[in-house]
C-alpha cells in the first residue's frame, strides 16, 4: 500500500514540473525572485490539477525582506 502511494505522489509530482516547464519557469533567463520561486513550486505541487485550470499564483509583495548591510 505504502508503495502504491509513493508512486502515486511522484507521479503526480512529475506532471507538475512538466506543467511549470510547459510555462517556462524553469528557463535560465529568468531572474529568481520570491514570485517566480513560488509560483514554481505551487505549480509542481497542483501536479495534474495545471491541466484542469488550476494556475497558481503568490503575491510576494507582503513579504519582508531584510537588506544586506553595507
Amino acid at each position: 500500500m505504502k508503495s502504491i502511494i509513493a508512486i502515486i505522489v511522484v507521479v503526480w509530482l512529475v506532471i507538475g514540473a512538466f506543467a511549470a516547464w510547459q510555462r517556462g519557469y524553469f528557463s535560465d533567463d529568468q531572474d529568481v525572485k520570491c514570485k517566480t520561486a513560488a509560483d514554481t513550486t505551487l505549480t509542481v505541487l497542483a501536479g495534474p490539477l495545471n491541466y484542469l485550470g488550476v494556475n497558481p499564483k503568490v503575491d510576494c509583495g507582503d513579504v519582508n525582506v531584510p537588506e544586506p548591510t553595507k
